[in-house]
């Protein structure tokens, strides 16, 4: 009876400090545990060669300033060159890297036909590319009556179209050496459904979609990583060049992101489950986290609450109160006063 009882206790215990951790969880548990007890990526990466899209601002620019740390070559892609330029010179202030580790490479995910050129030119600099980091495409915050279909097209052409022909270029290429990690930056609402984000989330399910099948394909390569990242809110110039609901209108002001993840944070995580062949990450802080484990194991309750918050988020959007379009908290006017009884929402689609 007694050892019953002890045996009771120490399940209930050990229940009890994975409930308190979660609480204070910034990952999936795959991945945390691997932060703790895996791979560090100074070991891992040091020495690899790593093309990250994106690398011009936010969650890929602080991939490039620790992937140096970490000792990796880099080539860095993004349309703006004078940014990769002071990206790469940050790089190099921070790391032992010397100016020929690293290529800046412009590119436009768009032009789809370039980008065989640009493979080769990696290829040329180089002599191999270890791994990809699909970071680069543009969010929404539109609802879908008042957008136009050219925003759904331009939505999918980049976020979907443009990564999935950059990866058909690499793909190849690792395939014949037999070794090499694609790691894709989806996001939450790669999972599951947002108002204000009809066409963003369309294109994460895509990519989610192609990848998840392009893993089974390679199982022959079992020295290939299929990795996709799903971040939830995380600090970066995502938001200030969003899609609105007509091509080439701006979003007049991003808001406070204060709340978000930290970008560092988040991109140690990333560069943590690359090093330890993490096939999909789940990466925010809480009540966000919460929300991907009941939308995946409790699906009905998901279903309730995305209604609920979401049907707010839409009612504030309307009324101008949408704290992540107007830069004034939910719940105050267009002068920023406090409007009393003015629901504020946050949903993990802030991204």
């Amino acid at each position: 009876m007694d050892l019953g009882v002890t045996l009771l206790t120490g399940i209930a215990l050990c229940l009890l400090v994975q409930f308190v951790c979660f609480l204070f969880a910034d990952a999936d548990l795959t991945l945390l545990w691997a932060t703790l007890f895996g791979s560090k990526p100074e070991t891992k990466l040091k020495g690899l060669v790593v093309w990250v899209t994106g690398a011009s601002s936010g969650i890929g620019e602080e991939l490039a300033y620790q992937l140096a740390g970490c000792g990796s070559r880099l080539i860095l892609s993004a349309r703006r060159v004078d940014q990769l330029d002071r990206v790469k010179l940050h790089c190099l202030e921070r790391s032992n890297l010397k100016d020929k580790d690293i290529l800046v490479l412009p590119l436009d995910l768009l032009e789809r036909a370039s980008h065989e050129a640009k493979m080769k030119t990696a290829i040329k600099h180089f002599g191999n590319i270890d791994i990809l980091v699909n970071n680069g495409g543009r969010s929404q915050r539109s609802l879908c009556l008042e957008t136009s279909v050219d925003v759904y097209q331009a939505l999918m052409e980049l976020n979907f179209l443009g990564t999935v022909s950059l990866t058909k270029q690499v793909l190849p290429h690792m395939t014949q050496r037999g070794s090499g990690s694609v790691v894709t930056v989806s996001s939450v609402v790669g999972l599951a459904g947002a108002p204000l984000a009809t066409g963003y989330s369309a294109s994460k399910h895509a990519l989610q979609g192609f990848f998840n099948s392009l893993r089974t394909e390679l199982t022959e390569y079992p020295r290939i990583l299929i990795s996709t990242v799903c971040p939830g809110p995380v600090q970066s110039q995502i938001v200030q060049n969003a899609f609105t609901e007509e091509v080439g209108k701006a979003i007049p002001t991003a808001g406070d992101q204060q709340h978000k993840m930290v970008t560092s944070r988040c991109v140690r995580l990333i560069l943590v489950g690359i090093a330890n062949g993490t096939k999909e990450m789940w990466i925010a802080q809480q009540p966000f986290l919460l929300f991907y484990y009941v939308w995946q194991y409790a699906p009905t309750w998901a279903w309730f609450i995305t209604d609920v918050l979401g049907r707010k988020r839409v009612q504030n959007f309307k009324a101008g109160l949408d704290q992540m379009v107007t830069g004034i908290p939910a719940g105050s006017d267009s002068q920023g006063r406090p409007v009393y009884g003015a629901q504020s929402c946050v949903l993990p689609l802030d991204l």
